[in-house]
């Protein structure tokens, strides 16, 4: 399809990049990776604290990983929802059997499962004679994805401009504080979700009384409660779901990112009294839960959902914070705070947290900015002392070089 012409005397378009400029990109191409390693074009290593963004859980180029996606790739790619998927039911088993979830749904991708979590709200109360219950209550700091629904759901202001009207139906509190939760609740209040670690917004720690009393508020006022943990689930913070460290148990969540270990899969996973609404022709997908995703996803799980790997994310979690927690004391006019849970960890910077990404980069290790002037350190949750040894010396030159 030919472009529309400009109208008369209009400028003429600027020139842009094949590749549609939205994310502003550091200036370095790489090429493979190593376990907790990537190497870039011209080279050079550097140590993965970012994980592609808690992606990469177990590394890059893990044999159990590349073997299972080689096998599925000699047999096939993809057949379509239209039939049934072996793979989607062995996976979706392994879920139910580790959490509180009775069915799984397949998605590509976080945004995709979440928009599956806000729809699953609506159609629950729609299947129950009460569609004007159709409010989900939010968390101030949060992020839930780039669709319309999920940005409207986070309502941060810079996500949301140029994208009008935006979708109805999401009401915010702070986080932490279960009194203006309370308040928040009304007769078109449908579902209260939340991260149970804040991710984009801050790696903001929800506490474990906090989650208990969502539980409570969400029993006793008729509502579903939703967790994401997109970024916080899959063994990041030491248990396979963060929520599991806290006995408390949603109705729906939200998984993705480390769940594929690099390989696009999401997952929408709910009670059986919370997926009531979603029959056939309700929901569905082209691509999720193809059988390429499904295979890397039950390798996933196999190293992971293990009470010894994740007691071992657990260790190093501890050795890691403490770690920083030392560093933290030598830099005071650089890290205001060490944040986290797990292998989901943040400094609380004074300087500007785009400078700190920069200059740790300089020295070899990658990290990545969230909100509240917070660098996120996500490492693959492989990672052992060495790894520790030299993340600690490349963020101590890189806050030296910030201080001086």
């Amino acid at each position: 399809m030919s472009s529309p012409a400009p109208a008369v005397g209009a400028a003429a378009a600027p020139a842009v990049s094949p590749v549609m400029p939205v994310f502003a990109r550091a200036p370095i191409a790489m090429e493979r990776g190593e376990g907790c390693w990537l190497i870039d074009t011209e080279g050079r290593r550097y140590l993965d604290f970012t994980a592609g963004i808690g992606v990469t859980a177990l590394g890059h180029a893990h044999p159990k990983l590349i073997a299972a996606l080689s096998e599925q790739a000699e047999k096939l790619w993809h057949c379509s929802n239209l039939f049934t998927v072996p793979g989607q039911e062995r996976v979706a088993a392994r879920l139910t059997a580790a959490c509180f979830a009775d069915t799984v749904f397949f998605t590509n991708s976080g945004a995709e499962a979440l928009e599956g979590c806000i729809k699953l709200v609506r159609r629950y109360f729609h299947v129950a004679g009460t569609p004007e219950r159709h409010r989900i209550v939010t968390l101030e700091g949060s992020f839930h994805g780039r669709t319309l629904a999920t940005l409207a759901a986070a309502a941060k202001p810079a996500h949301l401009d140029g994208f009008a009207p935006h979708l109805e139906g999401f009401d915010q509190v702070p986080p932490n504080d279960l009194d203006a939760m309370a308040a928040a609740i009304g007769p078109s209040t449908a579902a209260i979700l939340v991260e149970p670690v804040q991710g984009e917004g801050g790696i903001r720690v929800l506490d474990g009384a906090y989650l208990k009393g969502l539980r409570q508020l969400a029993d006793a006022n008729g509502l579903l409660l939703v967790f994401d943990e997109v970024q916080c689930g899959m063994g990041r913070t030491g248990h396979l779901f963060a929520h599991q460290a806290h006995g408390v148990e949603p109705d729906v969540m939200a998984l993705a990112k480390g769940l594929g270990g690099g390989f696009p899969v999401g997952a929408l996973l709910a009670t059986a009294e919370a997926a009531r609404g979603m029959t056939p022709g309700s929901h569905g997908t082209t691509f999720g839960g193809n059988p390429l995703a499904m295979a890397v996803a039950e390798a996933v799980l196999r190293e992971i959902d293990d009470a010894a790997f994740l007691a071992r994310v657990a260790e190093t979690a501890r050795d890691l914070r403490q770690h920083l927690d030392g560093l933290a004391a030598r830099h005071p006019a650089t890290v205001a705070e060490v944040r986290g849970s797990g292998l989901m960890l943040g400094l609380k910077l004074l300087p500007p947290v785009a400078e700190a990404v920069a200059a740790c980069r300089a020295h070899g290790l990658l990290t990545v900015g969230a909100g509240d002037n917070v660098m996120r350190l996500l490492p693959p949750l492989i990672i052992g002392p060495a790894e520790i040894d030299a993340a600690i010396a490349r963020l101590d030159g890189a806050l030296t070089d910030l201080s001086g």
